[in-house]
């Protein structure tokens, strides 16, 4: 069987939902937010045979946007105390005005890193959030302290998983009122396994050009 020259997202225009849930961030001390199943995005590895390993979880409210990662699987590598860098990495694009007309960012796009450790031997997970400027932008949005951002990490019996609330204040242009549509891509990286996007990947210039980011729709 031949393979397809081009990924079989690039052929249509990825729309995907965002549940409302009002009660987040969480202010119990104990998670950041706690999504339910239904919030989870598709999964579009199939279309290309595969099966993805890790699930993205979304929702939104005027505070601003929550987002969840849930990975399966652990290598030795990653188990390995003695390496704890480079455990993971999970990077997330959002353009608050969904911008389909332009290959270059605007100061509405922003992209921000979250990369994991391991932390001594109990398994735990650090998680340290970095807000990056986007190559080639005609304008960079405003960067925000990631201190302010909130984000929770830790290993799971099955793997890993990483919760992150972005304030609205991170997300400049963020207003639900007027606009209920988002620019947004993913990528999900471990080192040990292939990279996961939630629709075409790096063969194209996915983390510089907008246009190519699906779209996640703000529903109450």
């Amino acid at each position: 069987m031949t393979r397809a020259l081009l990924p079989q997202a690039f052929w249509f225009r990825v729309a995907v939902a965002a549940v409302r849930i009002d009660a987040m961030p969480r202010t119990d001390g104990t998670r950041v937010l706690e999504l339910p199943a239904s919030s989870a995005l598709p999964d579009f590895a199939q279309l290309e045979g595969s099966a993805s390993w890790a699930q993205v979880r979304s929702a939104w409210n005027p505070l601003g946007l929550g987002l969840m990662v849930l990975a399966d699987g652990l290598s030795d590598e990653q188990l390995d105390p003695s390496r704890p860098e480079g455990f993971a990495e999970v990077h997330f694009w959002v353009d608050t005005r969904d911008t389909r007309d332009v290959s270059r960012a605007t100061r509405f796009c922003h992209h921000f890193v979250i990369k994991l450790a391991k932390r001594g031997s109990r398994g735990k997970l650090t998680a340290e959030v970095l807000q990056r400027p986007i190559a080639r932008a005609v304008a960079d949005a405003p960067i925000y302290r990631g201190d302010l951002i909130l984000a929770r990490a830790d290993m799971t019996k099955s793997g890993w998983f990483l919760e992150l609330f972005l304030p609205a204040q991170a997300l400049n242009g963020f207003d639900p009122d007027t606009n209920r549509r988002l620019g947004f891509a993913y990528q999900i990286s471990d080192r040990v396994r292939p990279d996961q996007f939630l629709g075409i990947g790096r063969e194209f210039p996915v983390g510089e050009n907008p246009s190519l980011w699906a779209t996640l729709e703000l529903r109450d």
